[in-house]
């Protein structure tokens, strides 16, 4: 696997060269958000981008946030800061995981393994990068093999549930009716009951891809009006 490990301090990007190319993966180094910016443009062939946080210039959540305007290739963030906010601000920039200094190279190469081989089946299938739908916290939704993961760990939803995230995913932005989703989803004129199974299906959602899931930050509810994704 070729692999760009982005960090502006020489020799954290040594040593994760050294630990990767130990296992056999190719490694190209970025020594900031800008680099890795340019590198990932011109290099379609990268299976995964293993990006330091801080630093100076472009973040690497700020240049994460440019990648993903033109690459859904894995990025893999690196940093010392472990709050709940700072992960927030990753995911939703479009990283794919998060690891926190300091950290074993044994979990390192899980979740390097983990992400190369999600997206590397992606491509062996002949999905396109545009197909792929990516959401908040890591949630990364594949049409066409009708798969849904999360932080690159398949999740098992249910037929109706990946319907119904995948509608609210293609209406992103915009708040949806209980009573539209059920008729987009089902494909059926809304009953009285219509409301309740609804709300069923997007708890079930909640539960499995929420990282707090009485406090969502995916699937938001409009009060009195229905559901939003961002």
């Amino acid at each position: 696997m070729r692999i760009l490990v982005v960090d502006d301090e020489p020799e954290i990007r040594n040593i994760l060269k050294l630990l990767l190319e130990n296992v056999g993966h190719e490694v190209i180094e970025a020594e900031d958000g800008f680099a890795a910016v340019g590198v990932i443009k011109d290099n379609a062939g990268i299976d995964l981008c293993i990006m330091d946080v801080m630093m100076p210039t472009l973040s690497g959540v700020d240049a994460t946030a440019k990648i993903r305007t033109f690459s859904t290739v894995p990025i893999l963030f690196l940093t010392a800061k472990s709050l709940e906010s700072d992960k927030e601000s990753a995911y939703s920039s479009g990283g794919d995981d998060y690891l926190v200094k300091p950290f074993s190279s044994k979990e390192l190469l899980m979740k390097v393994d983990a992400l190369t081989r999600r997206y590397n089946s992606y491509r062996a299938k002949g999905e396109l990068s545009e197909e792929l739908i990516r959401l908040f916290g890591g949630v990364l939704i594949s049409p066409e093999a009708r798969e849904v993961s999360k932080n690159g760990v398949t999740v098992d939803v249910r037929d109706k549930e990946y319907e119904v995230l995948l509608f609210l995913a293609k209406n992103r932005g915009r708040v949806v009716s209980p009573s539209e989703l059920y008729e987009g989803v089902w494909g059926e004129m809304p009953l009285p009951s219509s409301n309740n199974t609804i709300t069923v299906h997007v708890l079930n959602l909640r539960r499995k891809l929420e990282d707090n899931p009485s406090s969502p930050k995916l699937i938001r509810t409009i009060w009195g009006r229905g559901y939003q994704i961002d």
